[in-house]
């Protein structure tokens, strides 16, 4: 892998941590709007999938549905499977 997929990969995982540590802060609060806190926690996974996937430097369709993503990174490593059901739940 050259330094820009790397730095690229990084980038994404980074926004995925951001992401959830916003979906958590959200959940903890006493009043938090829970429709904020899921959509964090979706663009959490979709940015640590896109994340995987350029690491793996494995192309992907540009969308925000994980049910078309999760297939994508299931091509580099099966095990991804058994997160379809928690990927179409977001």
């Amino acid at each position: 892998m050259d330094k820009s997929a790397a730095e690229l990969s990084r980038a994404w995982l980074l926004k995925a941590h951001s992401d959830l540590h916003t979906a958590r802060q959200i959940g903890g609060l006493p009043d938090g709007h829970l429709d904020a806190g899921i959509y964090h926690c979706q663009q959490a996974a979709e940015k640590a999938l896109k994340g995987f996937l350029v690491f793996h430097e494995s192309p992907f369709e540009k969308v925000h549905d994980l049910g078309k993503i999760i297939p994508q990174a299931m091509r580099v490593n099966p095990t991804f499977q058994q997160h379809e059901d928690a990927a179409d739940a977001l």
